[in-house]
């Protein structure tokens, strides 16, 4: 081990590869020393023999091996663990300076995003602007644990599309404080206020009636009641098959007369006329 020490330290190629600050002792010259006595001569015509063993050994070293040359190897792995230990330190010294900052109130923690925005049903209703449903249902909840989101436009508003694998959507454009907003959702379910049909030019909305019940969008009031109520005659049909089952007592109706369209009104009037004239 020792002659294996001793010709790694005094091959010149090993030292001049040496990092800087590495074994600068041994690059230094050691100033001469006088000659020991007599003794010691005899010792130094020893020292021959063992440079034979080892011919690629320079004489100049060799005559003065280093005293403790074990630990000379060992500042190199240190050297390479340093950036690894370093690095560990200053992440965790980071780390403990977020912390003490964030518990002081100097970070921003994020947020977290509040459960009425993560639980909540949308209620589409259909009505004029001069009531404010958004009022009517603020506060209150349904199937337990869902707030109620309000979104309220007219029909003249509203446009849907619907598809036979029950997926639809509503599309909104309505007027907020001069505004125009323009807005595509999904609603859960869906309260109507509003008569789908006019005797005014554009006032027949029975299409999205129809596109509701194609979607199977669920109405808190029937949407067959409210196209069967877009015609007045075929509602009092269903009150006449009603008077019919119950009797003029149980049910009392006023009665009418229907005609399909005005000219068999006037023909029908015509020919009352007459035959009273006769």
């Amino acid at each position: 081990m020792m002659n294996f020490l001793r010709r790694r330290l005094s091959d010149s190629s090993f030292i001049a590869n040496l990092p800087n600050g590495y074994m600068t002792d041994l690059q230094r010259p050691e100033p001469q020393q006088p000659p020991p006595p007599g003794p010691g001569v005899a010792s130094a015509s020893s020292v021959p023999p063992v440079s034979s063993a080892t011919p690629a050994a320079s004489p100049g070293p060799e005559r003065r091996p280093p005293s403790a040359p074990a630990p000379a190897p060992q500042p190199a792995p240190q050297a390479a663990s340093a950036p690894s230990v370093g690095s560990s330190f200053f992440s965790s010294l980071s780390q403990a300076v977020k912390q003490t900052a964030a518990s002081a109130g100097l970070v921003d923690s994020p947020a977290p995003a509040p459960a009425a925005a993560r639980k909540a049903k949308v209620l589409l209703v259909v009505d004029e602007p001069h009531t404010d449903w958004a009022k009517c249902f603020r506060g209150k909840k349904v199937l337990g644990d869902y707030d109620i989101k309000v979104e309220q436009a007219e029909f003249s508003e509203l446009n849907l599309v619907a598809h036979a694998d029950g997926t639809y959507a509503v599309d909104m454009q309505v007027l907020r404080n001069g505004t125009k907003v323009v807005r595509s959702f999904r609603p859960d379910f869906v309260l109507i206020r509003q008569h789908a049909f006019g005797m005014a030019e554009n006032e027949d909305f029975r299409h999205l009636i129809i596109g509701m019940q194609y979607a199977g969008l669920p109405s808190i009031n029937s949407l067959e009641s409210i196209y069967n109520f877009c015609d007045k005659p075929w509602v009092f049909a269903q009150l006449v098959a009603i008077y019919k089952t119950l009797g003029g007592e149980k049910f009392p109706l006023i009665e009418q007369t229907y005609y399909p369209n005005h000219k068999e009104m006037r023909i029908y009037s015509h020919s009352i006329l007459f035959f009273s004239f006769f």
